[in-house]
């Protein structure tokens, strides 16, 4: 997604989430961890207050993901479907961009003002300087939920390694994809990714917006590059499987990225609108291949693209806004039926054609259970809100997305409890995998 403030070359300089966006430094005071219940004013952009408990017996049956989506307004349904940044490196810290962009000043507030599906942590928006700090604020941030609504709080990172590494140096230093892609070994990537997995666990982190399933067909490619493991479709698509592998075994969720492929562009999604000319049987054999295999495997998530493939869809759309790709594609093709993502919203490639309300929306008929990173939250969600109410949306749609982010909750243990361990880091066992596989690198 789109721009860093510091990079090392071209590349890394425009690299964000699955991408990510970089908009601006965190400003912020100190407060305590523990921040006290905030009170905010009442907005119509706004979720609903929720609703009071009921008793036992009229609790719906079901799983805690379905009793919960039963338990919501349509207000905090739709907020549900949202994944944002917030700035600062605690809770309780007051942020001029957070009160710039959402009204309030602290995470915790924002968190309690919007109550988002989930939250996505970034070094440049002030989240990130040491363990202990972060625990400390993945934990505030899922106490601020948990005062104010029923669903609890995903809390993700871009954390790729190599290349896209957002918690710097307070994890382990693991090889990037090419890298281990290098070695020809798929139990490198699913070691890696394991270790990744349980160190971000410590941190209180659920989601890993990884593994890269790109094939990086173009060697020109100014955006994936080497966080691809290779160009090769069925080298790529065995480590993709390791990969999702690994982070399940680590108990992480884990996203597979950037649906229908990235592999073989020479324009950035986050600066411009890539296009690729690929016949849908080239896609099939160059682009679908790790996709299919992560599926197989069972990954919990696939990011779209910010790309056009005409010949998969004619109508200009980018992936991300397009109902033939995520839907006809994705789901009816490939079979998939857990959570699909957007690629950052803030990103030049979704925004070119339409504004960012439309986008918001277009991407849920197109088939989207996570709005990533939206450049002006409250307008996203009114505009998503709004096509609701007009029917334009159905709200058993809503519900269907709902209810994928919910059960992605419960099967990675988001519904709590959470306990962090940053002392836990960077433990001699994880070393050793480190080490191991960058010596294999050939």
């Amino acid at each position: 997604m789109p721009r860093i403030r510091h990079g090392i070359g071209m590349l890394a300089a425009l690299l964000v989430t699955g991408c990510g966006s970089g908009i601006g430094a965190a400003s912020s005071a100190p407060s305590p961890r523990a921040s006290a219940p905030v009170s905010v004013v009442p907005s119509s952009s706004l979720p609903s207050s929720p609703a009071p408990p009921s008793s036992s017996a009229d609790q719906p049956s079901g799983s805690r993901a379905e009793r919960t989506l039963a338990e919501m307004s349509l207000r905090d349904k739709v907020a549900q479907l949202f994944t944002i940044v917030v700035w600062g490196q605690k809770a309780g810290a007051a942020s001029k961009e957070n009160q710039a962009r959402y009204g309030v000043a602290t995470p915790a507030q924002v968190v309690e003002k919007f109550r988002p599906g989930g939250v996505i942590l970034f070094d440049w928006a002030g989240n990130v300087s040491g363990a202990s700090q972060v625990a400390a604020l993945t934990t505030g941030l899922r106490e601020a939920a948990a005062r104010s609504g029923e669903a609890p709080l995903m809390i993700g990172v871009d954390q790729e390694n190599g290349l896209v590494s957002r918690l710097k140096s307070i994890v382990t230093t693991f090889p990037g994809a090419s890298e281990i892609g290098k070695t020809g070994r798929t139990a490198n990537a699913r070691d890696v990714a394991r270790a990744t997995g349980e160190e971000l666990l410590d941190l209180g982190i659920s989601l890993d917006f990884a593994p890269v399933a790109d094939v990086n067909i173009n060697p020109r490619n100014p955006v994936i590059g080497p966080r691809a493991y290779g160009s090769d479709p069925g080298k790529v698509a065995a480590m993709v499987g390791a990969a999702v592998d690994g982070f399940h075994a680590a108990g992480v969720a884990s996203v597979a990225k950037h649906f229908p492929g990235h592999g073989d562009t020479s324009v950035d999604s986050h600066t411009g609108l890539p296009v690729i000319t690929h016949s849908k049987t080239q896609w099939r054999k160059l682009d679908a291949p790790p996709f299919r295999e992560a599926i197989t495997h069972g990954v919990d998530a696939i990011m779209s693209a910010h790309v056009v493939m005409p010949k998969l869809d004619p109508s200009g759309d980018p992936s991300t806004l397009s109902h033939r790709i995520l839907t006809g594609l994705l789901r009816e093709e490939l079979g998939f039926d857990g959570v699909i993502s957007t690629d950052a919203l803030d990103m030049a490639g979704v925004r070119k054609k339409y504004g960012d309300a439309e986008v918001a929306v277009r991407a849920v008929l197109a088939g989207a259970d996570i709005l990533l990173m939206p450049p002006n939250l409250p307008k996203a969600y009114d505009a998503v809100l709004d096509a609701v109410k007009s029917g334009r949306i159905s709200e058993r749609r809503i519900d269907e997305s709902v209810l994928r982010i919910l059960r992605l909750k419960e099967k990675r243990g988001v519904f709590g409890p959470i306990r962090t361990d940053p002392g836990a880091l960077k433990s001699a066992a994880h070393r050793k995998v480190a080490d191991r596989v960058f010596a294999a690198v050939r």
